[in-house]
């Protein structure tokens, strides 16, 4: 059985996919042992009260500084004891000491198809700010492993998702939530549970049944 530790900021709608996943069958083998939040307010934790699910709020606002909260935050992961750690709409930059520990068992989901609208700034409405101001015609999200680069670790899944005449960001991103997020991600984490994910020099490979 897959231990999963989420990790999100907000309303934790791709929480509710995952769980909505495994209530369904659509995710086997794997189980939320405990759900992170930085933010105290976080709907996402009451969703996982909801499920019966461990919640902790952890923010770098409760420490003096970075490195404190950096140590903090791997022990409150640590103690779960998770076999993979999702980040699902996490606004924390995940720390080198958590990434080593974790190489290759830490995802993340990006509402953009990578490499465009990815990196450093790009995160939430503004992803979708940039695609319609470049005017493009496709967008999607993409699930990824986690390393020390800000969206440069090893592709898993992309979906796309078409960008339509009138879309406001706030519209493309319920599009791409409902379209491409809500779907790759609990059939990433499907994946990783049933062992059909390996990373080798750098790029995932997918075992095929």
């Amino acid at each position: 059985m897959l231990r999963i530790v989420v990790c999100v900021s907000g309303g934790g709608t791709n929480l509710q996919a995952i769980l909505d996943s495994i209530d369904n069958g659509t995710i086997t083998h794997a189980e939320v042992a405990a759900v992170i939040s930085n933010n105290p307010n976080a709907y996402a934790l009451q969703r996982a009260e909801r499920h019966g699910i461990p919640g902790a709020c952890i923010s770098p606002k409760q420490f003096e500084d970075r490195e404190s909260f950096n140590e903090a935050f791997l022990q409150k992961v640590n103690s779960y004891q998770p076999d993979l750690v999702v980040l699902a709409g996490f606004l924390v930059v995940i720390p080198e000491i958590m990434i080593q520990k974790y190489r290759n068992r830490i995802i993340n989901i990006h509402p953009s198809l990578i490499p465009s609208f990815c990196g450093t700034g790009y995160y939430g409405l503004k992803v979708h700010e940039g695609a319609l101001a470049r005017g493009v015609k496709v967008t999607g999200a993409t699930v990824h492993f986690v390393d020390e680069g800000t969206d440069t670790g090893p592709i898993i899944l992309q979906h796309p998702v078409a960008v339509a005449p009138g879309d406001t960001p706030k519209i493309l991103q319920q599009r791409v939530m409902e379209q491409a997020e809500w779907k790759i991600l609990p059939q990433a984490i499907d994946m990783i549970a049933n062992g059909k994910v390996t990373v080798e020099n750098g790029k995932v490979i997918i075992k095929e049944t």
